[in-house]
């Protein structure tokens, strides 16, 4: 599955456009590698978003086959790290 998509059904950014621009700032990881938008994602992947507000990575458990309920969206992936940006004056 693309990775903008992936990020969109995982809940993990909120519109498949928002994925696809941030990995064109160069703010996505997949293992340690900038990302593309359409960089196939794997179980088991790690993947790092640098947002404004935070740092988050993730473990791919599950890449899904179609759309999912927002409820079953946290079971796609595992936290491994959160880490919240201070804000600049």
């Amino acid at each position: 599955m693309r990775l903008d998509k992936f990020l969109k059904l995982s809940r993990l950014i909120k519109r498949r456009t928002e994925a696809k621009k941030a990995c064109l700032a160069k703010c996505i990881r997949i293992n340690n590698r900038i990302a593309k938008a359409g960089d196939e994602v794997k179980i088991a992947d790690e993947i790092e978003i640098n947002l404004a507000t935070k740092i988050i990575q993730v473990k791919v458990l599950e890449v899904p086959l179609k759309n999912i309920q927002a409820k079953q969206a946290v079971s796609l992936y595992e936290v491994l790290k959160e880490i919240k940006k201070e804000e600049e004056d």
